[in-house]
């Protein structure tokens, strides 16, 4: 006689919810979804799948130049004020007077070289420009990471280490990039040509001389006549730019990134001139007077990581593609999002733009490689680089689009 079971047991089988397995197995967990048939991730992209961005300039009102930008779970709000320096105040200064003398200093034009392409007009980007900013320290990049953008940021504390190195990263990038022109940032002081004085009037018997001196009049220095007389630059404009992130998803740069290319596209500088009686610069108020920054390009930024099938921790050398038959041990996963970072061992990440300076040592389908960073893992040879930097230029059009849209 067969026993029944008890009718308070329950058959049904115990299940729990994929968040559930996500943190117990994340591993695990991940490599489920990317071994099916449809390859999906958790989050339903796929591989080579970025998350869906969206951009809104403007949003600032007591800010030259601001942006939003949101991508997945990662917001950032990116300011930018320019400020001036004064020549004066810059240690060991040699103020440039003139266009030839810039040209002796820096061994080439003072303007940017123009490439017409139809109606666009594209500018090579100058080494000279991007060593100069450095030197005078014109810009000043500084990333926030706000209270309650991720559990780990508690309130109260000082600067964390990830912002200090993400402040560090974005100016090596502007600098490295060679985005910007000194043409922006010079302030000239161009010295109006003093009135001639009238000729001396002959004593007539009409009009005798009333008085006889003895006094010869001053002659002029030459020298300091032509100083006062020579255009010079006298002051320098200095941006400030300040990135806040409102949600962090990791990894934030390429997001951080785009936020700043976003919000110096929209940024106007005031009118500026050297006014000699005051001894100061001063601003026009008018916003129609104000000039917008010239970018050279637009580098994009683009994370990639590297999942391995084999145990946490361990390098498992397989190529990107696994060979006909044989069982994949390594995923390419294009944008990561946080649970993807924690189980990746390996990331990259690569910065493209459009070749215009025609300098770049490595090129691909019309895209130059400014840099590339690389950090942890063994799978990424070579060869599977260099199809990340192709994904990445594939992807850049797209993203132009989307940022000249904005």
């Amino acid at each position: 006689m067969a026993i029944q079971p008890p009718s308070s047991i329950s058959t049904t089988p115990l299940t729990f919810p994929p968040t559930h397995f996500a943190k117990l197995a994340p591993r695990s967990y991940l490599h489920a979804h990317l071994s099916s048939a449809q390859t999906r991730r958790p989050s339903g992209r796929l591989p080579h799948e970025s998350r869906k961005q969206s951009i809104n300039t403007g949003s600032l009102t007591h800010c030259h130049g601001s942006a939003v930008v949101r991508a997945g779970d990662t917001a950032v709000v990116c300011g930018v004020r320019g400020e001036i320096l004064s020549a004066e105040d810059v240690v060991d200064h040699r103020p440039a007077t003139t266009n030839e003398e810039l040209q002796r200093r820096y061994g080439g034009h003072t303007r940017l070289d123009e490439l017409e392409e139809g109606e666009n007009v594209k500018r090579k980007p100058r080494v000279e420009d991007a060593e100069e900013m450095a030197h005078l320290n014109l810009l000043v990049p500084n990333v926030e990471l706000s209270t309650g953008c991720s559990p780990s940021y508690l309130p109260g504390g000082p600067p964390s280490e990830e912002a200090q190195a993400l402040s560090h990263r974005m100016l090596s990038l502007l600098h490295t990039s060679q985005l910007l022109s000194m043409d922006d940032m010079r302030i000239w002081y161009h010295p109006t040509q003093p009135p001639s004085p009238p000729p001396p009037s002959e004593p007539s018997p009409s009009n005798p001389p009333t008085s006889m001196s003895l006094d010869l009049p001053n002659e002029p220095d030459p020298e300091t006549t032509t100083q006062q007389q020579t255009p010079r630059v006298r002051a320098y404009w200095t941006l400030h730019i300040t990135l806040l992130a409102l949600s962090l998803s990791r990894p934030p740069f390429p997001t951080l990134w785009t936020a700043l290319l976003a919000a110096l596209r929209t940024t106007r500088l005031p009118r500026a001139w050297w006014d000699p009686d005051a001894n100061t610069v001063l601003c026009s108020p008018t916003p129609s007077e104000a000039k917008p920054l010239t970018l050279n390009s637009l580098p994009m930024a683009m994370g990639f990581g590297v999942f391995e099938a084999g145990a946490a921790g361990g390098l498992v050398p397989s190529s990107l593609r696994a060979k006909e038959g044989e069982e994949r041990k390594s995923w390419v996963l294009v944008d990561m999002d946080g649970f993807e970072e924690g189980v990746c061992g390996e990331e990259i990440t690569v910065v493209v733009r459009d070749s215009v300076s025609g300098r770049g040592r490595w090129k691909s389908k019309g895209m130059e490689v400014i840099k590339i960073e690389k950090g942890g893992g063994g799978v990424l040879g070579k060869g599977e680089v260099r199809e990340v930097v192709e994904l990445a230029a594939e992807r850049w059009e797209e993203w132009e689009g989307m940022v000249e849209g904005s």
